[in-house]
């Protein structure tokens, strides 16, 4: 039965080997000399600009190989459920050919077994070794990336570590499970992408936020949760803050749930109603600071960002921020690869009781 099975996915399997051979060999030899170039960067930063510049070049430089490579772990789940899962019982099923297998000295619980067993390890292995290796490869972008690149921002999470492992292991089962339902190769294909892309987004909207309790913190304004600041009108108007949404000050790599700004008395400032002017990432908000004297007028020139900072913080206006820290990453993983488990257990059972009670 392992021979047969291991016949029916060899062609596929060596396959998928030979293009994990060439990205790994690919990953390995650019992978030294990134993080050489990394190091380097690192060793030429002074105390004064804190390497943000650096850190915004360096991620600039290497940023569509670090957005290619985090959608190839992305995707790789979803096409194990679609291409191996999905197909490995209905094509048996349409063409007849378990008839025969079941009429043999072979179990239909241990047709199953071997199955999903062979099959779902090479799919687990597969994702595992990719997540591995983009991991390790694009380590030092992860530390120069953007707040809303981060490693703990819900897009990169799911490419990193052994996570993928765990989405592959559900896919897998999925697509068998649909397929078993189904019966029908194409619809069930359809059927199996619906529900894992379903379950990949709700994942970081609805639950992984709440694996624990975030934290909840106020901050000074500096230029770490700051973009720009504008002044508003003519003659002395308010000040308008581009607030960063994803970014709070000593917490890098932080994946911020809500951030606002708050005035002197705790109250959140309302929108300013200009928002659009300003980066994407960012909230608008106005607030009444001199700009026709002291450190945040413009003086014939444009406002000092840094000194205008230091008169609002003395005003009393704080960055109210909810958030997920860098440190909770291996954590979430885990609780992560916990409940993909559980719902590949789940799975793997009603299959088991499907092959038992309701086949024919």
């Amino acid at each position: 039965m392992i021979w047969l099975t291991w016949r029916q996915f060899r062609g596929s399997a060596a396959t998928v080997a030979g293009i994990l051979v060439v990205l790994i060999g690919a990953l390995a030899l650019t992978g030294p000399s990134l993080a050489t170039a990394y190091q380097a960067g690192i060793a030429g930063c002074t105390p004064d600009n804190t390497c943000n510049d650096f850190f915004d070049r360096f991620f600039e430089e290497y940023q569509l190989p670090f957005l290619a490579l985090t959608l190839v772990v992305l995707i790789l789940p979803a096409l194990v459920g679609l291409f191996w899962g999905a197909p490995l019982i209905t094509r048996e099923l349409e063409a007849g050919t378990h008839l025969l297998v079941w009429n043999q000295s072979i179990t239909r619980r241990r047709w199953l077994a071997v199955k999903l067993g062979l099959t779902g390890l090479a799919a687990m292995a597969a994702a595992g070794v990719c997540g591995l290796a983009v991991t390790w490869w694009s380590d030092p972008l992860d530390k120069s990336a953007v707040s809303e690149m981060a490693q703990m921002s819900p897009l990169v999470f799911s490419a990193r570590g052994i996570a993928p492992m765990a989405y592959a292991a559900f896919a897998f089962v999925l697509g068998v499970t649909v397929g078993m339902l189904v019966r029908r190769t194409l619809p069930a294909m359809a059927l199996t992408l619906a529900v894992f892309a379903t379950v990949q987004f709700a994942m970081p909207l609805l639950v992984r936020p709440h694996l624990m309790p975030p934290v909840s913190a106020s901050f000074e304004l500096d230029q770490t949760n700051v973009d720009e600041l504008h002044v508003q009108g003519q003659g002395g108007g308010p000040v308008q803050i581009f607030l960063r949404t994803s970014a709070v000050p000593g917490h890098a790599g932080a994946w911020v749930l809500s951030s606002n700004l708050l005035d002197p008395s705790g109250r959140t400032v309302a929108d300013s109603g200009n928002a659009g002017s300003g980066p994407s990432s960012t909230i608008a908000r106005s607030i009444p600071v001199s700009t026709t004297s002291g450190p945040c007028a413009p003086a014939g020139g444009p406002v000092t960002t840094s000194a205008c900072l230091v008169e609002v913080n003395r005003l009393g206006y704080r960055q109210q921020a909810t958030y997920q820290p860098l440190e909770r990453f291996w954590p979430f993983q885990w609780i992560e690869i916990g409940i993909y488990a559980l719902l590949a257990f789940v799975l793997t059972w009603l299959s088991f009781w499907w092959i038992r009670r309701g086949s024919s």
